[in-house]
């Protein structure tokens, strides 16, 4: 980029600050409109809440901000990576969306296409272009170097499904080619994509591994999401629940940059709801280790009716005297007892917590909804850990601001 587009890139600050949603809602209907087999790639679940609309918008955001020096972006950009990788997006992708975001800045701003604006965001956008497709290449190289891990699509039937609370169940997954499966890291994700009826077509989700590496099947838990107030049905969740055992689903290969870093090390693992999946997956990956070293399992809910896996957890406890474990119920039923089933009541407060479960010098692992995570992260530091040492995956398009 020349020095005189860097700088009418970052003069649309402003304009991206107060209008960013406006311009990248405008562009998703455009794109969506012209290409409609891409409904088949992206989240309708999240154009239809507007959500993809507003991370979108925070995205090219950041990236105007920082348009001197994009590598302060690496981070989100890996992360991202991984996605695309996990919906099979591919370089020719690019050039749609970025002939799409080019018309939709002359239409939204209404400045004509020879307009040195836009000749200015089109050398910024193939920069970072550039910048996903080499990152994305290198993921993809390592899925098809790496023994049973495959590129794209593969069909998988459900094996098995395992109801684990009222609103999580388990589907253990097998190839339906009777192939290999990859040994993935314990936290990482597959897609799954299933025909959503009431849309007449296929929609992608991405759901953590919820357990460590097994030979014969992945296997997934999934909690269903019911309309609650503004908030409509989840079209995949509820599909997905809705499959009986013997169904096949297309599925990606397992990816993602959340994950056990050290199991040498002293694990802290910090979740809210559904967002255990990937502690789970972690923890039992320690469990074949035979837990080298004491874990914390921090975990918070509404209720024991909604705690999942609590079982699985009690046995792990039971076995392995290093697993310390601490469970706050938000509401707590009448019939849940304190003591037994859950630890404190209300909401999750990690400065009131025993310093002895928060060591220093472990590494953290924190998963669950946005507001959830900021909180707990805040808190973490709060006490003295390093925010190095902090690992979070948070649910959604967005992320953790730290």
């Amino acid at each position: 980029m020349t020095p005189q587009q860097i700088e009418l890139v970052k003069a649309t600050v402003p304009v991206l600050r107060e209008n960013g949603v406006a311009l990248t809602g405008y562009f998703y209907n455009r794109m969506l409109g012209n290409n409609p087999d891409l409904k088949e790639t992206f989240n309708m679940g999240h154009q239809r809440s507007g959500a993809q609309a507003q991370a979108l918008a925070g995205a090219v955001l950041a990236y105007a901000e920082n348009i001197e020096d994009p590598s302060v972006l690496l981070p989100v950009v890996e992360l991202i990576a991984h996605k695309h990788v996990s919906l099979n997006i591919q370089s020719p992708d690019y050039s749609i969306v970025g002939e799409n975001l080019l018309h939709s800045i002359s239409e939204v701003l209404n400045i004509s296409m020879e307009d040195p604006l836009i000749a200015a965001w089109a050398a910024a956008y193939g920069q970072l272009a550039d910048l996903f497709i080499s990152t994305e290449k290198a993921i993809y190289d390592q899925h098809q170097q790496a023994k049973g891990s495959w590129l794209g699509w593969r069909k998988f039937k459900i094996a098995k499904k395992v109801v684990e609370s009222d609103e999580i169940t388990s589907f253990y997954l097998q190839p339906s080619d009777g192939g290999a499966l990859p040994t993935y890291e314990a936290g990482q994700y597959i897609s799954v994509r299933v025909f959503v009826e009431e849309l007449g077509l296929k929609q992608p989700r991405q759901y953590t591994l919820s357990t460590s590496p097994q030979a014969d099947y992945l296997r997934i838990s999934v909690k269903r999401e019911p309309e609650k107030g503004d908030l409509a049905a989840g079209w995949v969740s509820n599909t997905l629940h809705g499959l009986p055992e013997g169904s096949e689903i297309e599925v990606s290969a397992p990816t993602g940059n959340f994950y056990l870093l050290d199991p040498n090390k002293r694990n802290v693992f910090i979740s809210g709801g559904v967002g255990l999946t990937p502690m789970i997956a972690m923890l039992n990956q320690l469990v074949t280790l035979y837990m080298p070293q004491p874990i914390t399992f921090i975990h918070a809910c509404r209720s024991k009716q909604v705690h999942a896996m609590k079982q699985h957890i009690d046995d792990l406890k039971e076995k392995y005297p290093r697993l310390n474990t601490f469970t706050v119920y938000e509401f707590p039923r009448s019939d849940d007892i304190l003591g037994e089933d859950y630890d404190a009541a209300g909401r999750l407060d990690l400065m009131s917590m025993d310093r002895a479960l928060l060591p220093v010098n472990a590494d953290y692992y924190l998963c669950g909804p946005m507001p959830f995570m900021a909180e707990q992260h805040k808190a973490l530091v709060a006490r003295g850990i390093p925010a190095e040492n902090i690992h979070s995956e948070a649910f959604g398009t967005g992320g953790v601001k730290h």
